[in-house]
């Protein structure tokens, strides 16, 4: 915990000196009433539980005083608040790599079966979008919030050839900013030669000063809260642009790209009419990926750790750590103590403390 107005903390200084003037009031009455009471009634009034009791109230104002103090110097508290990321784009690989069993039944429909999970799971006002890729990508179901629309989009994924990872996390980029600029028939899908400056400033470098400036102006990587995008590949690129550079894109725009890589290094060999294909897991593009747009990259070897991962992946999403201003709790423990302290002096000695 921390405070907003720190300097207010030297107010607590005035309570010790509130404590000494209540010990010194306290002594004054005493020599009062040595003077001009009798014995028998000092000592009666100084015996027993009402010589414990009188000293409650004021502690109890002296707690409430506290807080008051504490709360004008507007403490701050990290706290799992719902955050405001509230829409989701998952980017599903179809290609034809994704019907090794390596995972049962198969990576694809484990991958769709984790997905189904994690759209039932996510509240209603948030809005998720379907992006499926292969050797081209295209949004399956635009973000929305109904769930049903969802499902019925799941449902029509289909297996393709090709594995376009970069037009899959480009198009899913399109689809959180609509104006975005991208080019799919090339490597580097920058519009510009200015990449270079974007990507020095989302890996947290200086550009060159010899830069021109990018088609959009950088922001930190990861400071877009509004939507986050989840990569679900088995990351053995194609075709289509480079992986990492559209993920300097995302950067760029302050989108976190969450990445699970489905399937196992060992992988499977596909065969078909006359051929035959050794497809595993490719992690390094995933890693860097997300690493690149300050996200998490995820492993899921089995369809249990699939699971798991859309699991963490839906509480990250919708909980973070924030830090709030936490002086209105204080100020309501002040009066709780305050009123506490004048109902027990009203109902123990008929006066308020």
């Amino acid at each position: 915990m921390n405070f907003i107005w720190p300097d207010m903390l030297w107010l607590l200084l005035l309570l010790p000196l509130l404590v000494l003037a209540y010990w010194i009031i306290l002594r004054r009455r005493k020599k009062y009433a040595l003077q001009y009471a009798g014995l028998a009634t000092v000592r009666q009034a100084m015996e027993g539980s009402s010589r414990m009791r009188r000293h409650i109230p004021p502690a109890l104002f002296l707690v409430a005083l506290a807080l008051m103090l504490l709360a004008a110097a507007r403490p701050a508290a990290i706290m799992m608040l719902p955050t405001d990321q509230k829409t989701m784009i998952l980017a599903v690989d179809v290609s034809g790599s994704m019907r090794a069993n390596d995972v049962a039944p198969s990576r694809l429909e484990a991958a769709l079966q984790a997905v189904k999970t994690f759209v039932h799971n996510q509240p209603r006002n948030s809005r998720v979008g379907l992006v499926a890729f292969a050797g081209t990508a295209a949004v399956v179901q635009a973000p929305t919030a109904n769930h049903d629309d969802l499902m019925d989009a799941l449902s029509r994924m289909q297996l393709q050839r090709g594995t376009a990872v970069g037009s899959g996390l480009l198009v899913s980029l399109k689809a959180i900013f609509p104006d975005v600029e991208f080019n799919l028939d090339s490597l580097d899908p920058h519009p510009i030669d200015s990449h270079d400056s974007n990507k020095a400033q989302a890996l947290g470098s200086e550009p060159p000063k010899s830069s021109p400036p990018g088609p959009a102006t950088p922001v930190a990587p990861g400071s877009y809260n509004s939507a986050a995008i989840i990569l679900l590949t088995d990351g053995q690129t194609t075709t289509g642009p480079d992986p990492v550079e559209a993920a300097y894109m995302a950067a760029e725009r302050g989108v976190r790209v969450y990445t699970v890589g489905i399937g196992t290094e060992a992988g499977k060999i596909l065969t078909g009419d006359g051929w035959a294909m050794h497809v595993r897991l490719d992690e390094e593009p995933l890693k860097k990926i997300a690493e690149v747009t300050k996200a998490q990259y995820f492993h899921a070897g089995t369809a249990a750790d699939l699971a798991k991962v859309y699991k963490s992946l839906s509480s990250n999403l919708t909980l973070e750590k924030r830090e709030r201003e936490v002086s209105g709790l204080f100020a309501a423990g002040a009066a709780l103590f305050a009123l506490l302290s004048a109902g027990l002096s009203m109902l123990w000695f008929n006066r308020v403390v």
